[in-house]
């Protein structure tokens, strides 16, 4: 199989990279800056072995593939808000033999939160959901972090909404020999929702810096109490913390990379880049959405994505907000919800 890397950042460049490096062909999807560096240098994958080059076929859409071929897997990579231009450009891309990706390809959905799998499932007919567990950073055109070992990732697949097949574990099987632990389930979503409850803290990190002292723990265990408190509202399930735990145990510790900070996850890395934008309408924003659907408060998931959205488009600075001050804010937006 050839896999097509729709969004070759963070994630989908250390995907993309450790496939090349197992063997696989692989070709990289992106744009502008980051675009022009993969096509001049390669991509430059830092990870705990040192830093590999892979000059593989880049891309910046469907158009610069021509017609795709019938063994071809898209991994749509991109953050969620980039979701829907992304399934609008690969779904008409005509394949080999006749017919679209959108009827013919399996597209592997390898990002935060639940939305993409739901706007895909309105496009193509065979959906797949990854849990990605994955520490990688991009902050810099043409270079991604990965820091995680002895394992790079744990990337929990499936198919949308539910079961398994024969793609799912092939491509399952191409991962785990790419320094990835790819567990096939039935019940992927499980998984995401319970990575979704740790996704709430991406905008408090954004905004506010680190979650590492007490001011800023304990918000982060209020933010997640709502999401828990909604999702319980909705019925929906996710995975334990003693299941996730057993699931990971200490198969993805963070190393240091010489020449390498590890910044803050992927929100905090949005506002690095000057993005414009950021995923907080689809982690903070989903808990919000369900929340107003099933009755449940949730001021502080609101007051994070008003803010992260707030910081992605006036281009603030990652970080700048005190965390004594957005907690104040909390306690603002909670005391106002609480009001007769």
């Amino acid at each position: 199989m050839r896999y097509i890397i729709i969004g070759a950042g963070a994630v989908g460049g250390t995907v993309g990279g450790r496939l090349a490096q197992a063997g696989q062909e692989v070709v990289l999807v992106a744009r502008g800056a980051h675009h022009a560096a993969l096509r001049e240098d390669g991509l430059r994958l830092r990870v705990p072995e040192g830093e590999l080059t892979f000059r593989l076929p880049v891309a910046d859409g469907p158009e610069a593939l021509g017609t795709l071929r019938a063994d071809d897997v898209l991994v749509l990579a991109v953050k969620t808000q980039d979701s829907e231009a992304a399934l609008q450009a690969w779904g008409p891309a005509p394949v080999q033999g006749g017919g679209t990706a959108a009827e013919r390809l399996p597209l592997v959905c390898a990002q935060n939160g639940v939305e993409s799998q739901r706007l895909a499932l309105r496009r193509f007919r065979h959906v797949y959901g990854v849990c990605v567990w994955l520490p990688a950073t991009h902050v810099e055109p043409g270079v991604v972090s990965a820091a995680g070992s002895p394992l790079t990732g744990v990337l929990h697949l499936g198919r949308h909404p539910h079961g398994t097949d024969d793609t799912v574990r092939r491509v399952a099987a191409d991962l785990e020999k790419a320094h990835f632990e790819a567990p096939v389930v039935p019940d992927v979503a499980r998984w995401q929702y319970a990575k979704l409850l740790s996704n709430l803290g991406n905008a408090l990190e954004a905004v506010s810096g680190p979650v590492d002292g007490e001011e800023a723990a304990a918000l982060y265990r209020r933010v997640r109490a709502e999401g828990e408190a909604v999702l319980r509202a909705a019925g929906i399930a996710y995975a334990g913390a003693e299941e996730q735990a057993a699931a990971r145990g200490d198969k993805v510790t963070l190393v240091p990379l010489e020449g390498v900070r590890r910044g803050g996850g992927s929100s905090w890395q949005s506002l690095s880049r000057g993005a414009g934008s950021i995923e907080a309408d689809h982690l903070n924003g989903e808990i919000v959405l369900l929340g107003r659907l099933h009755g449940v408060p949730t001021p502080l998931n609101e007051l994070l994505q008003r803010l992260a959205n707030a910081f992605a488009r006036e281009r603030r600075a990652p970080g700048s907000l005190p965390v004594r001050e957005l907690v104040r804010l909390a306690d603002e937006a909670v005391a106002f919800v609480q009001e007769p």
